[in-house]
Parts: structure tokens; sequence; C-alpha cells
């Protein structure tokens, strides 16, 4: 990120905490938006069996009010792509992303989605499902365990209730 790019996000940031209502509505939708995460869900492969396991009563996603899995995407804010992503189904992963509603929000979990996995040199899987969409947390592992997926969901919390701190963490300020 260039200086000058730099220089106007925290210009706007300084803006925003000056305008207190702005900034307390901004700070109330937040809360409410990382705590009733309404995750799509798009298995592909042997990922999806661990993320569904994260729903059932030992590892209970429930608790931070993630127990909501969506069918409709028109209902979702954040989609897992859980597996491998092959060519075939890239098409699909982009409708589905793009008919979800705006604040959207996508997770990597597996080595296959994260970057294509033992098959990246394969003509048939999409070599990591950033290459379709934008992802916000990657989990790797093959299959990353249930509690690598609440870790992940509380990560992209993390980022969703303090983006400018995210934001320099990334550039190693």
């Amino acid at each position: 990120m260039d200086v000058k790019k730099e220089k106007e996000l925290r210009e706007a940031e300084a803006t925003a905490e000056k305008n207190f209502l702005r900034h307390s509505i901004e700070k109330f939708l937040n809360w409410g938006r990382v705590n009733s995460f309404w995750p799509a869900s798009f298995g592909l492969a042997c990922c999806a069996i661990e993320m569904a396991s994260t729903g059932g009563a030992r590892y209970c996603l429930a608790r931070f009010g993630y127990e909501v899995f969506q069918a409709s995407p028109r209902q979702a804010d954040l989609m897992i792509v859980a597996g491998t992503l092959t060519r075939k189904m890239a098409p699909v992963a982009r409708r589905v992303y793009d008919q979800m509603p705006e604040p959207k929000w996508a997770i990597a979990m597996g080595n296959c989605a994260c970057s294509g996995g033992p098959f990246a040199d394969s003509y048939a899987v999409v070599p990591g499902a950033d290459s379709i969409i934008p992802i916000d947390v990657y989990i790797p592992g093959c299959p990353p365990r249930p509690e690598a997926l609440i870790f992940g969901m509380l990560q992209l919390k993390q980022k969703i209730q303090n983006p400018s701190k995210v934001r320099l963490i990334k550039y190693g300020k």
C-alpha cells in the first residue's frame, strides 16, 4: 500500500471518529454483524464434513451466535468454501458469492480451498479460491479440525470489529 493511500485511510478514520453519531452507529452495526454470522453452506469435499461437525453438540458453533447455516445465499453473509474447488464448480461459487447481500465475507477452509492442495497441478482444480472470490480468512489443514474453523471465524470477527488494526497488521505497521 502506498503512503498516499494509507494517509487517506487514516484521515477518513479520524474524521469518522470525530463524527460521534456516525461512529457510534457503525460500531453498533459491526457489533451486530460479528455476533450473528449466517454462513452459506458450500461444502465441496472432505472439509465439508468437518464444517458440518462444528454445528454439532461437541463443538457447538451456536455459543458464538453462528448457528444458522443457510442453504440460500440470499440470507447468508459468510461463505465458507470447504474443499477442492474445481473449474466446473468455480462459476457456481462465484454466482453464490454474488447473490449474497452486502456486507459479505468468505473463508477458505482446507488446503485445497486455500491453494489447490495436492491437486494444484491438475488441469481441473482451481489453485485457490481467492482466484474466484475475495477471501478474508484462510484456514489451512487437510482437513482442518472443527476447532480451526471456530478459530478462523473468531479471526474474522476480530477483522470486522477492528478494520484499521487489521490493515496495519497486514502491512507490518
